[in-house]
C-alpha cells in the first residue's frame, strides 16, 4: 500500500483491575510496530477500582502501514465498509473496536476491548470525502487480505475460548 490516507491512527485499551496489564499491553501491541511506545495513564473507576489506560498514536506512514497490514486480517472488512457512514464522524475520524481477547492470541476481529481511531485525510475536510477515502483504503485492504489468505481458516469462529482467561472476565462493557 503506497499511499496512507490517514493523518494518524490512535489505539487504546483499558486494563481493568481484573486483568493482567502486561497481557492487555501485548494485545494492543498486536497492531503496533515494534518501535511504538505505549502511553500509560492510571485512573480510578466509579467503584474505586484501578483502571489503566494504555494507548499509542502512530503518525508516520510506515507505522500506519503496519497497523493497516494487521487490520487486513480482519474477516469483517466488508461489514466495516458497509457501515462507514456510521463509523466515520463529522471530524473525518474512522472508529473501529477490535476484540482484545482475539488480539492477545494474535487474531484480528471486531469486538470489545481495543479502540482504533484513524483520522482520515479528506479534501475538502468533510464526512463524505472521508467516507470515500476510507472506503477506497478498506477496499484495498480487503483485496490484499483475499490475495494473502489462500486457505480460509475458520476454526476460531466455532471455538469457545471463554474458559480461557487471557486478559479479562469479559467485563469490558461496564462503562
Amino acid at each position: 500500500m503506497a499511499k496512507v490516507p490517514f493523518h494518524y491512527v490512535d489505539l487504546r485499551a483499558f486494563a481493568y483491575a481484573t486483568e493482567d496489564e502486561k497481557r492487555v499491553a501485548d494485545a494492543l501491541r498486536t497492531f503496533l510496530p515494534e518501535d511504538a511506545e505505549l502511553d500509560r495513564v492510571e485512573n480510578v473507576g466509579h467503584h474505586g477500582d484501578r483502571i489503566v489506560v494504555l494507548s499509542a498514536r502512530i503518525e508516520n506512514a510506515d507505522g500506519m502501514r503496519h497497523v493497516l497490514d494487521r487490520l487486513s486480517g480482519l474477516d469483517e472488512v466488508d461489514r466495516v465498509i458497509d457501515e462507514l457512514d456510521q463509523r466515520v464522524d463529522d471530524n473525518c475520524a474512522l472508529f473501529l473496536r477490535v476484540d482484545k481477547q482475539a488480539a492477545f492470541r494474535g487474531d484480528v476481529r471486531l469486538g470489545p476491548g481495543i479502540t482504533v481511531r484513524a483520522k482520515v485525510e479528506a479534501y475538502p475536510a468533510n464526512k463524505e470525502a472521508a467516507v470515500e477515502n476510507a472506503r477506497e483504503t478498506l477496499g484495498r485492504l480487503a483485496d490484499d487480505g483475499d490475495d494473502e489468505s489462500g486457505d480460509d481458516d475458520d476454526e476460531d469462529d466455532t471455538s469457545d475460548d471463554d474458559d480461557e482467561d487471557d486478559t479479562s472476565d469479559d467485563d469490558d462493557d461496564e462503562t
